[in-house]
């Protein structure tokens, strides 16, 4: 997993999540190539002994070819990683400019930040 600033994730995997535009998408070794775009959301990657490595994305791709998993991100967080106070203060920043209906307020904006958040909240295990 591949981020602008850096290489997020490496690691060899049994099975991968990802949430597509279109809905949850799940890969396992020896699948037909693929490739997707992605959406806000969670990214599951499971080695062979079953250990969980989850990650909140933003938009991105995913492609799968000769067994090989590359996944393009704008930003990608594990648990530790995520600034929980940050993300609490955006969750309630995005909830204030929804909650105002005003028609200055970028919508699809304060809603995309708003998932965001909700997120890395849940990935933290603080939501």
């Amino acid at each position: 997993m591949v981020t602008p600033e850096r290489i997020a994730l490496t690691m060899d995997a049994a099975s991968v999540v990802v949430p597509g535009v279109e809905g949850s998408l799940g890969v396992l070794a020896n699948h037909a190539p693929l490739m997707a775009e992605l959406a806000i959301g969670e990214v599951i990657v499971r080695d062979a002994a079953g250990k969980e490595t989850n990650l909140a994305i933003s938009d991105g791709f995913m492609e799968m070819c000769e067994n090989q998993v590359r996944i393009l991100v704008n930003t990608a967080e594990t648990s530790t990683e995520i600034d929980v106070a940050r993300a609490q203060e955006a969750k309630k920043r995005a909830e204030e400019r929804l909650a105002e209906r005003r028609d200055d307020i970028d919508k699809a904006r304060a809603e995309a930040s708003l998932k965001r958040a909700l997120v890395r909240l849940r990935i933290s295990g603080r939501q």
